[in-house]
């Protein structure tokens, strides 16, 4: 379950440290906002290596399904946007995917 909430904070690091440069870049939000865009990229990439797999890339792959669900989550809550229901169905294929690479026993 903790494996689960590094994944989930990882998500919403990235999320909110990508969405200050988009803001500075596409919004034309001041050059300020990649300060704390930094620091949340940098909690990111920390979050992830608490995650529970030794392999980088598998533990990259779950959190890849945990960041699709979150990112819909961004742009229906920040951005306003409501997910249609080829978000919710791409969002739940991607989660069973990392569902089973995370909860698979390995031989």
């Amino acid at each position: 379950m903790l494996s689960l909430i590094y994944f989930f904070l990882a998500a919403l690091a990235e999320i909110s440290g990508c969405f200050a440069f988009w803001a500075w870049q596409r919004l034309d939000k001041s050059i300020f906002w990649l300060l704390p865009g930094s620091i949340s990229l940098l909690l990111f990439a920390w979050l992830l290596t608490l995650t529970p797999t030794n392999i980088a890339g598998r533990s990259y792959a779950i959190y890849g399904g945990i960041y699709i669900c979150c990112s819909l989550g961004w742009s229906w809550l920040v951005e306003k946007s409501i997910p249609d229901k080829w978000d919710i169905v791409g969002a739940t294929l991607c989660l069973l995917g990392a569902a089973i690479i995370l909860l698979m026993p390995r031989g």
